[in-house]
């Protein structure tokens, strides 16, 4: 059971390196499920803008070029509902100028009598719509590159229609500027009239909550006040250029549904070849382990031998190199066995290490065993026989209470 515990360990071990630096997964916006819808009080703006349009009319030809432009305004308060699509509505202004056939004083709007047109044939006219405007949004940039809330650049399309009440000059006198009136010509059917439009509005990002536009407009506009039965059109074009601003309010961007992405694992990588070769060296060192114990399991076991004991072990006092009292009497039994046998011994001396310095305790297993072997010489024993050594170690490690036994010198049969 504890080789099985050493087996897993060791396992873990190896790959735990791995196993760290394995990446985690991770939680991102997925765009190709669409996107969330915010809370209603969030991606609402302001959009103020000016410029100047052209009319063009059936009589509006044979005006000039330059008196043919008129200031045109807007106000707006719209709402993002996506990335692709908004609305807004607001306040439109448009200032008509443009021709007229000469006996149609009601949109002249000029001081005294204006200045003749194609051999008197049409005058200059003027006059101004006032009007509510709703236009639906559809981000193309959006559409086509897909949503990035830091682009620099958004193209916008829109449509739309507004409703225009007009206002001009009082016909009753013709040869003065009479006041501004609402209508034309007392005539119900031309006191408001309906236009579509149509346009690109170019947004520029100044910052994250404020843009620079330009918007491209085309007016299709009803019933253009030129007189009923002098071959006016039903529908006017009126294009124009306008340059403004749009402040955002609440949060503007948009967040995608969240998925979670697993790390994709390629042997190509060097991550990968990584890990591939951490489990590969790890199943051959587990392979060896395995080896290893199953030749533990099937080995029998060895019978234990004892190590062999000294002849005899002759002790010292503490400090001397001498062969005192008792101890006479094991060297001269041990040269009485010595002479008896055919062999020859080792002769070690000792000294314990926890009195003295190294040089004195060198000292003393040195004249310890010379001491033991004179005097086996001494007794009869062949010098020949014994060979003499020191042991710098412990004879016993008993520790410093039991030091006495470590100043010896121990004779063994080689």
């Amino acid at each position: 059971m504890k080789k099985l515990a050493f087996l897993t360990l060791l396992l873990v071990s190896f790959l735990a390196p791995s196993l760290t630096s394995a990446q985690e997964v991770t939680y991102v916006e997925d765009p190709s499920q669409g996107y969330l819808f915010n809370r209603m009080r969030d991606n609402w703006f302001i959009q103020a803008d000016g410029g100047i349009g052209l009319m063009m009319s059936a009589y509006d030809k044979h005006e000039h070029f330059g008196h043919r432009l008129g200031a045109k305004a807007d106000l707006f308060v719209g709402k993002w509902f996506s990335p692709l699509i908004g609305l807004r509505g607001g306040f439109d202004y448009e200032q008509i100028k443009g021709a007229t056939w000469t006996g149609n004083y009601a949109a002249l709007g000029y001081r005294n009598w204006p200045r003749q047109l194609d051999g008197g044939k049409y005058v200059p006219q003027h006059f101004n719509n006032f009007g509510l405007v709703g236009d639906v949004l559809f981000n193309v940039s959006n559409w086509l590159a897909g949503y990035k809330p830091n682009r620099f650049y958004n193209c916008i399309f829109y449509v739309g229609m507004t409703v225009n009440w007009v206002y001009a000059r009082d016909g009753a006198r013709p040869t003065s500027d009479g006041p501004w009136k609402y209508g034309a010509n007392d005539d119900p059917d031309h006191s408001r009239n309906y236009s579509m439009q149509t346009g690109l509005l170019n947004s520029f990002a100044i910052t994250k909550k404020i843009d620079f536009n330009v918007d491209l407009r085309f007016d299709l506009m009803q019933e253009h006040i030129d007189g009923a039965g002098m071959g006016y059109r039903t529908w006017n074009e009126y294009p124009g250029i306008l340059l403004g601003m749009t402040y955002k309010f609440g949060k503007s961007e948009w967040n995608a549904p969240v998925q979670a992405v697993c790390p994709e694992w390629k042997y190509t990588d060097p991550e990968g070849d990584a890990l591939v070769a951490n489990l590969n060296n790890a199943n051959r060192k587990i392979s060896d382990l395995e080896d290893q114990l199953r030749k533990c399991l099937e080995k029998k076991p060895e019978a234990a031998t004892a190590k062999e004991a000294p002849l005899a072990t002759i002790y010292f006092p503490i400090n001397r190199t001498e062969v005192l009292g008792v101890q006479r009497n094991v060297v001269d039994a041990v040269a009485e066995v010595m002479k008896n046998e055919n062999r020859d011994y080792l002769l070690t001396g000792w000294a314990d290490n926890y009195t003295g310095n190294d040089q004195i305790n060198v000292r003393l297993r040195k004249g310890r065993v010379a001491t033991v072997k004179k005097e086996l010489v001494n007794k009869g024993v062949a010098e020949s026989r014994l060979e003499t050594q020191i042991n710098n170690g412990e004879l016993t490690d008993y520790g410093p209470k039991c030091a006495s036994l470590d100043r010896a010198v121990t004779i063994h049969r080689k």
